[in-house]
């Protein structure tokens, strides 16, 4: 297993943080009543999560649009068209009332790990690209959970 660069730990870690707030404030009336006084409703909750789900599925997109740039002529125009999966998942399925979009993004985070693999797999990756998006996608489906959960 190769270590993980501190620099994509530590920005990977901190791109959890909105998930993870969103958990809290489920879990916590005090964190949620003081959340939606200085940020609004909006970034508490479900809400923060949903949105931010749909923001980071998209992002995602975009990194293994950059992946699929390196991919043999070959290979591309099929890197290409899995890159662009997750951005369309997350318009397409993230309506339908809190508890579906969030298992809507549940899926879409699972469905972004096996491209991960994939790509990783074809050797368009860092070595240490895998190890990173396991842990982050775990933490995300966790966070997530949560929301559907509550």
């Amino acid at each position: 297993m190769t270590t993980i660069p501190k620099a994509p730990l530590i920005l990977g870690l901190a791109g959890v943080l909105p998930f993870a707030w969103g958990a809290l404030t489920l879990l916590v009336p005090g964190a949620q009543d003081w959340g939606i006084a200085v940020l609004g409703p909006r970034f508490v909750g479900p809400y923060v999560q949903l949105f931010y789900g749909a923001v980071i599925l998209a992002f995602m997109s975009g990194v293994l649009w950059g992946f699929a740039t390196r991919a043999p002529e070959g290979r591309a125009a099929t890197g290409y068209a899995l890159s662009v999966l997750p951005a369309l998942w997350a318009f397409f399925m993230t309506g339908g009332g809190e508890q579906a979009a969030g298992l809507s993004l549940i899926a879409g985070f699972s469905g972004l790990l096996v491209l991960d693999a994939l790509f990783a797999r074809w050797g368009l990756a860092p070595p240490w690209w895998l190890a990173l998006r396991v842990l982050l996608t775990g933490l995300v489906i966790l966070c997530l959970a949560v929301g559907v959960l509550s």
